[in-house]
Order: structure tokens, then sequence, then C-alpha cells
């Protein structure tokens, strides 16, 4: 696996500023003295897709505090570059990094929608809920050429499936045709990720995704169409945006947001180090600072594996986290009825159903 040289050059428009060793590889390359290299065939810094199969599309969740029990993913990988993103040591079972190469190469499952229909026809299926973007963003940018997630929609509503989904990219208004349909019998639901109001940091945090405000839109327009909308307030970094958990909840209830959550960030994997590598270059003045209260959250460590405290964290920053976000609920009247899907609805269409 070849490391991207060190350099003090600031790569703008990306999360990550390094390929971290993929844990998988025994061995790597780097350049150490290119004065003494004739050819180096230098990577590419550009997006690429990758045309990609598997075996099967929808994962039985067996982690018991992310809200769901069953996901699909049409996208590896994303160009939303999200720095902190538990997504990205996923990369490193495709043979990539989860730094770089995480979000600008993308691993695209044309067969998304063949394998979808053929795991929901399976004999004796409940309909249980399927949660659409439970690693990657679904409405990431290449959605707009690829349109596999408005395929999985629309087999879903031929199907009568109950989907949940979570975005930060307006890109899934082009899809509120099938999603207002949807709605109409309680198929679905959206949740819109909200790390911050502000769009300096949010343009260092996700450097490939749509504004707040943008997000705040999709909310309204949802909502106004009977969609069950929720936000998702994550993850809250101490230092950088916790202080903004009053402003996201009050902003998104005005919205038509009628659900929340949050999460605070915990840096599992090659993470940590990329992170790191992020926050000394974004923020040198606070480095110190926000590191150890991430590690105030998780008993000494920047990551906690536990179910059950690993995406609330522990201590008294937590604490304090946790009751603000409780009292911001309460007062913008958030979380006061249970989300629920039909899944009785769900029915075997008699016609062949075509792909579209």
């Amino acid at each position: 696996m070849e490391r991207d040289e060190k350099s003090t050059a600031y790569l703008n428009g990306r999360g990550a500023q390094l390929n971290t060793d993929n844990r998988f590889l025994k061995n790597t390359v780097s350049k150490e003295y290119i004065e003494a290299i004739d050819d180096w065939e230098v990577s590419n810094e550009k997006t690429t897709f990758i045309i990609g199969s598997a075996k099967s599309i929808v994962n039985k969740v067996e982690s018991p505090d992310v809200g769901m029990m069953y996901s699909l993913n049409p996208y590896q990988g994303c160009e939303h570059g999200c720095i902190y993103c538990y997504a990205r040591n996923s990369h490193e079972y495709w043979g990539f990094s989860a730094g770089l190469d995480f979000e600008r190469k993308i691993i695209v499952k044309e067969d998304a929608p063949q394998l979808f229909k053929k795991f929901i026809e399976k004999k004796n299926w409940p309909a249980y809920p399927i949660s659409i973007s439970g690693n990657t963003d679904c409405y990431q940018p290449c959605e707009r050429k690829y349109k596999l997630t408005r395929q999985l929609l629309q087999i879903a509503l031929a199907y009568k499936q109950p989907i949940s989904m979570i975005t930060k990219n307006s890109l899934i208004l082009r899809d509120l045709d099938v999603i207002q349909e949807m709605a109409k019998q309680n198929l679905i639901s959206v949740f819109v990720s909200i790390t911050s109001l502000n769009e300096n940091l949010r343009q260092k945090l996700e450097p490939r995704t749509t504004t707040a405000k943008q997000r705040l839109k999709v909310i309204e327009q949802l909502s106004k169409a009977n969609v069950p909308m929720g936000v998702m307030a994550a993850p809250m970094i101490p230092g950088l945006n916790n202080h903004e958990i009053p402003a996201i909840l009050k902003a998104s209830a005005n919205a038509g947001a009628i659900a929340a959550g949050y999460t605070i960030v915990r840096l599992n994997g090659a993470i940590g180090n990329i992170f790191k590598d992020w926050l000394a270059k974004n923020f040198p003045d606070r480095f110190e600072k926000v590191w150890h209260q991430i590690q105030d959250c998780h008993n000494g460590n920047v990551n906690d594996s536990r179910f059950g405290t690993r995406m609330r964290g522990e201590g008294n920053f937590a604490q304090l986290v946790n009751h603000t976000f409780k009292l911001h609920c309460r007062l913008n009247k958030l979380n006061q009825k249970k989300i629920e899907l039909d899944s009785s609805l769900f029915k075997k269409p008699q016609a062949q159903l075509h792909l579209f």
C-alpha cells in the first residue's frame, strides 16, 4: 500500500490529509528519499470510481446500540470526506487506506438493486425496516450519476418494504416523488445529520457535504411532504461543536424535525491518527484541549468499543453533553413519540418488477 508523502501543503476539499497504513496488508511502500528515486508512480488525487459486486447487499446489524436491525449500503467509501467518519476503517477490508483512499476511491455496487430485490423476496422475510446508509452516505455526489439509491427506493415502494434513511446531502430531494409516496403508507423515515451550523467548521469537518442551511431545507421540505423527520447532531466533538447542540436542535425542530439523536466522537482504529493529524493542522491553538477532552469522554482513550457507552461516552463532559441534549429535546418537543414504520403492508408484486 502506498502511503502519501508527508507534506505541509493542505489538501483543500479533502478531510483526511494522509493515507494511513492498512492493518491487513503486510507490506507498505513509502517515499523516504525522493531524490534517490528515478521513477515513482504518483497516486491519483482525483476521485475514482470502482465498479464492484457483492454476494449480498443487506446486512444484519449485530450491534445493539445503533438503532437498526438491517442495513444496506450501495457505495463503499464516501466522497463527503468527513474526517471523523467511523466507516473509514471498513475501507481497509477492500485493500485501501482509511485515509485519503476512503474519500477518493469509491466502490460502486451496481448490482445493489438486484441484490436488494433478491433479499426481500426470501421466503418468510418479515419486512423489518432496512436502513439505507448505515455505513456510508447513499446520497453522496456520485449518486447523481449512478442513481442506485433511487432504484432501491422504487423497489421498496413496489414491495411496500419499510425503509429508514440518514444523509447529509440535499440530493435526497431529487427523490421526493418516491419518498412522498412511501410516506403516505408509513413506509419511510429520514434523519438528516447536522454536525455544525458554522459554515467554516463544516467545510473543515465535512469538506464535500452540503451546507447546514441546505440540510435544514431538506428537513423542511420532506416534513411538509409528511415524511417523519429527525436530526442527528453527530458527532459532538469536545471543544469544537458541542456548544451547538441547542442551536442545532432548535433550528431542526423549527424546520419540522420530530426526533433527534446525538453521539460523542470516538476515534476507533485508523481514525485516531487521521483525526489527530487533521486536528493539529486545522486547530493547532486548541489541539491539546480538544484531544484531551475526547480522551476524558472515553476513560483516557480516544475510543471505547463497549456497547452502550461507546457512542455516549463517560465522565463529566459526556454527562454535560447528555444533559444539554435531553433538555433541548424537551424544550423543542423532540422525541415525544417514537417513529414506527408499517411492515404489515409488505407484499411481493404480482407482476414481474422491472428494475428502473
